[in-house]
């Protein structure tokens, strides 16, 4: 038969369209023409091609090769179409039965010797296999993080030789359905290693209770990133549905996921060095950046004015939205950025302005006040829990360990029922609630409205800043696991708006 179909799957976004490979042979001078909008790295499939067979033992077809990726409009990138094209060789030339191309998805390089590469994105590809109903032939090391799709049918593929045995039946392949791992217990740092900071742990576990943005300022050394990053222990795990979110964005950026952990929320700590296309993604094929992979989980931004100003500002749609549209001329892609910030600062340069045991020696307050200005006030007002760490006493830091207070797993127990209250009630994380959500699940008394109108005059607080008081009100709310807000849980929250920036 001198036309053959196979199936592959492109990569735009975490999306996986379904790419049917069309391979004809025709009569005349001998070429091998790709079409269909392929990229260098896809043409260069001509020469891996060409050898993986000729190594393989196969007769590569001394004819007019013509392979188009369908759909045409659609641009391919990568090389995970080899082992398709080589296939559909094989079947259009009658070295193959014609019987595998509509039910077999195919992914995977091929090397010169026609051994099979793993590529990236094998997770997007195999739930969308899943959902088609088609199997997936792909490398052992793709198959590890694929089989986290329940129900998928997979075939582990090394060589192409091993492919076409289990294609002509000589050799039949046994599907795997390994299934995801059990969670491990979180081995991580634990919150009771933080010797005194007793107010800032409260702001850790209301933060972590309800998703709330958290910015720290204090001295170099009074604990703010040991307490950053002990946030993902206070953290529940992750839901089936966001686990596979998160995992596939990890997918597709090359980092495939830990099988023993992989509900546990990301933690991503990007250097204040980074630019702009590595936080919120970028490139000609766009590919998602820190806060896409920190989605379900904590971004760290240590040593917050250091960052380019104009870096930080990209953060403040994504905070708001929950995702990120990356357009180019050519094509766009979206990426899910559900993340929770947690950022630290230090005072002024040196550090130690307002310490009354270091003073500062070269800033005075108008130097401190440029350094803090750093953060732009739209981004600034984005940080619902806005607290300072102070400097630890000596007491506090000869103090035993049995004397810190507790551990992570007891603050995450608070924590556990605080989470369950929000869904149970509205669905979501008390940071989310918007509208008449945000009326009906926070509603104030008279006496309640007063208070928060005279803090809102005082302090100077902006509408977004309002709603965010209120959101963190229903937050400590639940972990009293009380039903209506009241004056104490109001006045703790506007207590963390408080920090003079």
């Amino acid at each position: 038969m001198p036309l053959a179909t196979t199936l592959c799957r492109a990569a735009i976004g975490v999306e996986a369209p379904l790419i049917s490979i069309e391979t004809h042979l025709a009569n005349g001078l001998p070429t091998f023409n790709i079409v269909g909008l392929p990229e260098k790295a896809v043409q260069e499939s001509r020469e891996r091609v060409r050898c993986a067979l000729q190594n393989s033992g196969f007769e590569f077809p001394n004819r007019r090769i013509t392979v188009n990726l369908a759909p045409a409009d659609l641009p391919k990138q990568g090389s995970r179409f080899d082992l398709a094209i080589a296939v559909g060789i094989l079947i259009a030339s009658t070295q193959l039965p014609e019987s595998t191309g509509e039910t077999l998805e195919l992914l995977g390089e091929l090397t010169l010797a026609g051994a099979v590469r793993p590529v990236n994105g094998a997770l997007p590809v195999a739930l969308a296999a899943q959902q088609a109903g088609h199997g997936l032939a792909l490398h052992p090391d793709n198959l590890l993080e694929a089989s986290l799709i329940k129900q998928a049918t997979l075939y582990g593929v090394d060589h192409l030789l091993t492919l076409c045995a289990h294609l002509t039946g000589a050799t039949p392949l046994q599907p795997t359905r390994l299934g995801p791992e059990a969670v491990s217990t979180l081995q991580g740092p634990d919150l009771s290693d933080v010797r005194g900071q007793s107010h800032a742990k409260r702001a850790l576990e209301v933060a972590a209770a309800g998703r709330h943005n958290l910015l720290m300022m204090g001295p170099p050394g009074a604990g703010k990133s040991m307490l950053a990053n002990r946030l993902p222990g206070l953290l529940p795990a992750m839901t089936e549905a966001e686990a596979l979110e998160s995992a596939a964005i990890a997918s597709v950026a090359g980092q495939p996921p830990d099988l023993h952990h992989w509900r546990q929320r990301p933690f991503r700590a990007p250097h204040h060095t980074c630019s702009g296309v590595a936080l919120v993604g970028g490139g000609g094929n766009p590919k998602p950046g820190e806060i896409s992979l920190a989605h379900n989980g904590v971004l760290f931004l240590d040593e917050l004015p250091e960052f380019d100003n104009r870096v930080l500002d990209v953060l403040r749609e994504p905070m708001e939205s929950g995702e990120i549209t990356i357009a180019r001329a050519a094509r766009s892609a979206r990426f899910a950025a559900r993340f929770q910030v947690i950022a630290a600062l230090n005072p002024c340069k040196c550090g130690f302005y307002g310490d009354e045991a270091r003073m500062c020696a070269s800033c005075g307050p108008q130097a401190a006040a440029r350094y803090q200005s750093r953060l732009s006030g739209p981004l600034r007002d984005r940080m619902d829990i806005q607290i300072e760490v102070p400097a630890l006493k000596q007491d506090e830091l000869f103090a035993r360990p049995a004397s810190q207070g507790e551990t992570s797993a007891q603050t995450r127990q608070r924590v556990e029922v605080a989470w369950r209250h929000q869904i149970e009630r509205q669905g979501c994380a008390n940071a989310l609630l918007s509208g008449k959500s945000l009326e009906i699940h926070c509603r104030l008394d008279q006496p309640q409205q007063n208070l928060l109108g005279q803090a809102i005059e005082q302090l100077g607080l902006s509408a977004r800043a309002y709603h965010r008081i209120l959101r963190m009100a229903r937050t400590i709310a639940d972990l009293d696991q009380a039903e209506t807000l009241e004056t104490p849980h109001l006045s703790e929250a506007i207590g963390y708006r408080r920090l003079n920036l």
